[in-house]
């Protein structure tokens, strides 16, 4: 491990709004490492700013940039969570300490502050998506946007999605390595002003997002 209590992956496409927030709000021991993915709005230079380890990531895609992240982690546990100002990273410690109790995996599930922070079609489409989890064995109602993971046991278990179908590959794959999955609530709130949502926040992600998510429920 190295100096930090844990390394906290940032996957990030024009969230410069956000970025001083999120950052500021990270706990003490943690280290970020914001991965962006192609910003236009200056993100890259905020994070720096604000004291992230910055790495860039050419290829477009939300697996992409938390794959790269993770490549670049160094830490025995890795926290992955959205760089928009939805989640609060306070509370990652809780996630970590289940890790190191013995969860292979440990992950959010979002309990909304208010109806405007998850529109009520992403709100769906997370219940199909959770439901069918359910139904083999994996006792998750979240598709995981903030998670904890030992990086060694992360890398083996060889995610190969890199667009918005990470997420549920992952809990598939944990699910079929027989992985012990335990899940938190955690605070969910309106993402930054001045940001959008690359899934709700328009019709092409929604579609983007189902597609990826058929693919790996397809395999």
């Amino acid at each position: 491990m190295n100096e930090f209590g844990a390394d906290v992956v940032l996957p990030c496409l024009d969230e410069a709004a956000a970025l001083p927030g999120v950052l500021a709000g990270l706990p003490a021991g943690y280290r970020a490492i914001v991965v962006d993915n192609g910003s236009r709005d200056g993100s890259p230079d905020v994070a720096a700013a604000h004291g992230a380890k910055v790495v860039d990531e050419p290829r477009r895609g939300y697996g992409a940039a938390v794959h790269t992240g993770l490549e670049n982690a160094t830490a025995d546990i890795v926290c992955f969570a959205d760089a928009d100002g939805s989640l609060d990273l306070a509370e990652l410690p809780r996630l970590v300490a289940a890790v190191v109790d013995g969860a292979d995996l440990a992950v959010g599930r979002r309990v909304p502050v208010s109806r405007a922070a998850w529109p009520w079609h992403a709100r769906a489409g997370n219940a199909v998506l959770s439901l069918l989890l359910r139904s083999r064995g994996l006792p998750v109602r979240d598709i995981a946007p903030l998670r904890a993971v030992r990086r060694r046991e992360l890398l083996a278990l060889d995610v190969t999605d890199r667009a918005f179908g990470y997420p549920l590959e992952l809990l598939v794959k944990a699910q079929r390595a027989g992985w012990t999955v335990q899940e938190f609530d955690v605070t969910y709130r309106e993402r930054a002003r001045g940001t959008k949502s690359k899934v709700s926040g328009s019709m092409r992600g929604t579609l983007r997002a189902v597609r990826d998510f058929g693919r790996v429920l397809a395999r």
